[in-house]
């Protein structure tokens, strides 16, 4: 029912959904804390893929093992499938990118954003040194925006860290008890299966003349070598589809306005194009091919990680890549976040009215949302 909340009400892009779970998993419910969510943070910034599907698996798999990873995958990412299915062919005929509503959840992000990031500068950079880090990725990821680059600064920021924090006793809540309840064969059997698709797929569409198997191989390759979340493999399914004239420049522009609409996840695209080329049965197939290699690598990843991660000589590595993660996300927080949310000082005072009832008054997200959305609706007339 959490997952399920979260996919209803998690506005405006993966680093949004990351304060939205910082908000409801960390601060609210507790099920995990400060230090093991940086962690898994971290991890899903080293992996392609949907970062925020990724986190919530993590999270899930950490309260209920891979039953519970599934669990959270589909509470989160089922309302924008439905909801990109049913519209389909709706929006062919309304454009709501421009929408006074839409804008006020482009508010609602920009506060939730804020707070996790105030949340995350205490408890992940609270000394001169972690605050420094963020400094230098911040920058450097404000220059030159590249998903790339974003791996290099965690690099760095990891190495940075090791020498600093390598002989100092650190106490902020580490432990050595396992988190992911996830046996290392199985993870080493996720990988496999991860990259024996990756490379067979596009020889198995080669051999066999199949619409389902080229979907799937198209999907499944955009989910696994895309860097950078949501925002990168749209352009990438464009080159992927528009030109073979599977899906028309018109189509194609409509499910993306529909997409930056809707919560959840924004790889739940793949679930628009999939419906408008073959219906529901499409969308769903389509969403199933794009996720598939972001759960594989996750679960692979998580016993190596839970491992590498309690490893006194990782610890102070991991102390420099979580502050790295908190520059990350004040540069998202700026652009494109802020930049595409905070236009005029009219917006600037829904976006301080929603951020008091959210740190001050203590209002449920479900509540800043609907708010941010009549509030951006109002603005627009005004």
């Amino acid at each position: 029912m959490v997952a399920t909340k979260l996919g209803m009400t998690s506005f405006g892009g993966p680093i949004a959904h990351l304060g939205y779970f910082h908000e409801e998993y960390v601060r609210r419910k507790k099920w995990i804390n400060e230090k093991n969510y940086g962690d898994l943070v971290a991890l899903s910034q080293f992996l392609p893929g949907p970062a925020s599907s990724q986190v919530g698996i993590g999270i899930g798999v950490a309260r209920g093992g891979i039953v519970g990873g599934i669990i959270s995958f589909l509470g989160f990412t089922l309302p924008s499938v439905i909801a990109l299915i049913f519209f389909a062919s709706l929006l062919q005929i309304y454009d709501i990118r421009d929408a006074g509503w839409l804008s006020g959840l482009k508010i609602v992000a920009v506060v939730v954003v804020a707070h996790a990031v105030i949340g995350m500068v205490q408890h992940h950079a609270p000394d001169i040194q972690r605050k420094t880090i963020a400094l230098f990725v911040l920058v450097v990821t404000l220059i030159w925006q590249t998903a790339f680059t974003q791996i290099g600064v965690i690099l760095i920021a990891g190495i940075v860290g090791y020498f600093l924090y390598k002989n100092k006793s650190i106490k902020e809540g580490q432990t050595n008890v396992s988190l992911f309840p996830i046996s290392k064969r199985l993870g080493y059997l996720s990988l496999a299966l991860f990259f024996i698709l990756l490379i067979f797929l596009p020889i198995l569409s080669r051999l066999i003349s199949s619409n389902w198997i080229s979907m799937f191989d198209s999907f499944y390759r955009a989910g696994a070598l895309v860097f950078g979340g949501g925002h990168v493999v749209l352009p990438l399914l464009e080159q992927e589809f528009v030109p073979t004239g599977l899906l028309s420049t018109q189509e194609f522009l409509a499910g993306y306005g529909i997409t930056q609409a809707v919560p959840g996840p924004l790889f739940t695209f793949a679930a628009y194009i999939g419906a408008v080329m073959n219906g529901w049965q499409g969308g769903i197939f389509a969403t199933f091919a794009i996720f598939l290699p972001a759960f594989l690598l996750i679960i692979g990843s998580l016993p190596i990680w839970d491992a590498l991660r309690t490893n006194s000589k990782v610890k102070g590595a991991l102390l420099g890549v979580n502050a790295s993660v908190v520059g990350i996300l004040i540069s998202a927080l700026y652009t494109p976040i802020w930049t595409s949310a905070i236009k005029s000082s009219m917006d600037f005072a829904l976006a301080a009215i929603l951020f008091f009832m959210l740190v001050y008054w203590k209002l449920p997200p479900w509540v800043i949302v609907l708010t941010g959305a009549v509030g951006g609706f109002i603005i627009s007339y005004l």
